[in-house]
């Protein structure tokens, strides 16, 4: 359950913090568009460490590090499903080239979790919502997204307690074949499910108590205000976006790290 945790905020006091979420958006945007558009291992590994600074001044790593962690079997799991399809679809012979696309979708993969986390580790449910309401989104539609947020990492949290407490009592959860194993979670979900609709009749109530939708206009304690830090992590945004284009259509990459030979 700890790859939730890059969906979790975390209250530090840092530059990357105190940046405006939409600007914060737009970069992090950037690079994930710019991690799309590449599938070649080189380039890949560069916006991989090129957030790892980001991470580091906004002092998050140990967060980032637990939503690796908890990603780390989905990372095998695409590893290897590329390798075998790249395998089979090369007449069964295992080469440099076929270990580094498995490697190269692997990193995009990783790369994107990191670029998430950037976000939604360094901003804050209230400033994401002020930056919603501004771009003119819904309000139903931004509670309903940011309550989402909010309880991902908590329901995370919460079925890992109940499967510790379900351990405590003797259930085994890796024991016997594939269908025993999925029944053997029914005692976890089921207590996940009924805490869930409590926690959710709950948040109905209190929004009711404060006659939740009965004004349209609505007015905030807090207002966002673009800084000299947010105007140039703007324009450090589109000078990044203008090179990734660049180098994408108009500099030829080396497809291939290592030089080209079969293993198998």
């Amino acid at each position: 359950m700890s790859v939730f945790q890059g969906l979790k905020f975390s209250a530090v006091s840092s530059p990357i913090h105190r940046l405006d979420p939409r600007v914060k958006f737009l970069f992090v945007s950037i690079l994930f568009v710019a991690t799309i558009l590449f599938s070649d291992l080189l380039p890949l590994l560069v916006l991989f460490f090129v957030q790892i600074p980001v991470l580091i001044v906004a002092k998050v790593q140990r967060e980032w590090l637990k939503t690796l962690r908890g990603a780390l079997m989905l990372s095998v799991i695409i590893f290897a499903s590329n390798l075998l399809a790249n395998y089979f679809y090369s007449d069964r012979i295992l080469t440099t080239e076929t270990l580094e696309l498995s490697l190269a979708m692997t990193v995009r993969f990783i790369a994107l979790i990191t670029t998430f986390s950037v976000f939604f580790l360094t901003t804050s449910p209230d400033k994401l919502s002020l930056a919603l309401e501004k771009a003119r989104v819904p309000y139903e539609l931004n509670f309903a997204f940011i309550t989402a947020i909010r309880f991902v990492p908590v329901l995370a949290d919460e079925a890992q307690t109940i499967m510790d407490a379900q351990k405590s009592r003797g259930l085994e959860l890796e024991k016997g074949n594939f269908i025993q194993r999925i029944r053997n979670y029914l005692p976890i979900l089921l207590p996940l499910i009924i805490n869930s609709i409590r926690r959710s009749l709950e948040l109905a109530e209190a929004m009711e108590s404060r006659a939740f939708g009965a004004m349209k206009k609505r007015s905030n304690l807090y207002e966002l205000r673009v800084t000299k830090s947010d105007y140039f992590v703007l324009i450090l945004s589109l000078v990044i976006l203008f090179l990734v284009l660049y180098i994408r259509f108009f500099i030829p990459i080396p497809r291939y790290l290592f030089p080209f030979s079969r293993i198998l």
